[in-house]
This record gives structure tokens, sequence and C-alpha cells, in this order.
């Protein structure tokens, strides 16, 4: 399975609604300096298939693609096994384990039977996500996802990248147990972040997951350099 080798890059988040349009997104951005991976989610997985979206990066790089099922990780303990078979063939998966420590614990450990890099969230960007913001997840659940992670030896973690006082907090938070955190964060560009900011609040291992500013650009070549050279 292949991992990211740069502390800080850029990932194009490939949320487009055709092959066609994924591979333009990858042909234009998979030799530009800084773009570390690819992340690709349910709008090619479930029309195209899984296999076909691998496919059709591999054809252009062997760049690593992360699968976010949006979210995974958020049913019961022993379909882990069985999603985990299902998505073989990406060499990351990134998990929002909502449904308990039970299931955290199992499908982290699926996941690794599997030989698949694991990403753990616990935040999300959008509004009304916590209860003190008026949504429906404890305010402490994300903690407590990542404290599980951090038992179980993952260093890998989604943070929101439109809320960098959050980053912060959870790079202290992750830092007590002693380990340095790889961050991955969704919610810039069109969801408000900034890179500037968001790379300043997480330190040396940094990743921007962009997906709009970048396959929606008139360039999308030249908007993934000029925001690679932002934050490498």
């Amino acid at each position: 399975m292949a991992t990211i080798k740069l502390k800080r890059s850029v990932i194009p988040a490939c949320d487009v609604d055709s092959l066609e349009k994924l591979e333009k997104l990858v042909k234009e951005t998979c030799k530009v300096k800084g773009v570390g991976a690819y992340k690709v989610g349910f709008s090619l997985a479930l029309p195209f298939g899984l296999k076909a979206v691998i496919k059709i990066i591999r054809k252009h790089t062997d760049l690593p693609i992360i699968y976010d099922h949006q979210k995974a990780a958020t049913d019961i303990p022993e379909l882990g096994e069985k999603f985990m078979k299902a998505i073989k063939g990406v060499d990351y998966v990134i998990l929002f384990p909502m449904a308990g420590p039970v299931t955290e614990e199992r499908w982290i450990k699926a996941a690794r039977k599997e030989k698949i890099n694991i990403i753990v969230g616990g935040e999300m960007t959008h509004k009304a996500y916590l209860t003190k913001n008026g949504g429906f997840i404890d305010n402490y659940a994300p903690k407590k996802i990542f404290k599980i992670a951090v038992n179980k030896g993952i260093m890998d973690f989604v943070v929101p990248g439109n809320k960098p006082y959050m980053i912060e907090e959870y790079k202290r938070f992750l830092e007590s147990f002693g380990i340095k955190p790889i961050f991955y964060s969704p919610g810039l560009i069109a969801q408000g972040g900034s890179l500037t900011e968001g790379a300043k609040a997480a330190g040396e291992n940094w990743h921007a997951i962009v997906g709009r500013g970048i396959y929606e650009a008139k360039d999308i070549k030249k908007a993934a350099e000029e925001m690679a050279r932002e934050i490498v």
C-alpha cells in the first residue's frame, strides 16, 4: 500500500460526477509538485464502481488513493470486514466512527487486516454538528474517538480546515499522548477555510483536502500549483 511521502501536500477531493472529469482532474494535477494523494468518495464509487475509479487514477499516477465513504464506521461492528474487503485496492480509508467505540475498534482492526492505512475523523466542517452548535453529536465525542484511535496506534486524523481554532485544540490534545499527529483538512476554499491559517494551526504534518477550489477552477493545474506553493 502506498503512503503519502510529503509532510505537507494538497489532496484533490475528486467529488466529480463522471469518469471523464476524474481523468481530466488527475491528468492535470498528478505531476504538480506538492500534490500528495487523491481522495475519492460516493459520487464516483456508487455510479461507476470503485475498481473503475482506481483504474482511471492508476493510468496516470501511483500517488495514494484515499477512500472517503462519507461517512464510514457508522454501522454495526460486524460490517467492518465486509466494508474493507469491498474497498480493497485503495491505500487509505477515512473513518468517522460515530456509531461508538466497539465499531471504531472493529473497523480499525478490519482495515489493518486488509492492509489499508487508516485516517480517523471526529468533527465535520458544517454548521450544527456538535451539540454546542445545535447538532446531534456530543461535544466531547471527537476527542473520545481520537483517544481510542491513538490507543490503537493511529497517527492520521481529519480535522476541519475551516475551524483553525479546533485544529489547534485537537493538536494539543493529541500531542498530550506523546505522538506527532498527521492532519488532513477538508472545508477549505469553497467552505471558507484558509490554507494559510490551516497550515499555521496544524504544524508541519498537514494535508489540505481541496475539492471545488480545484476541480471547478478554469485552470485546474494552475489552481493546484498555487495552492501547493502556499503550503508546501
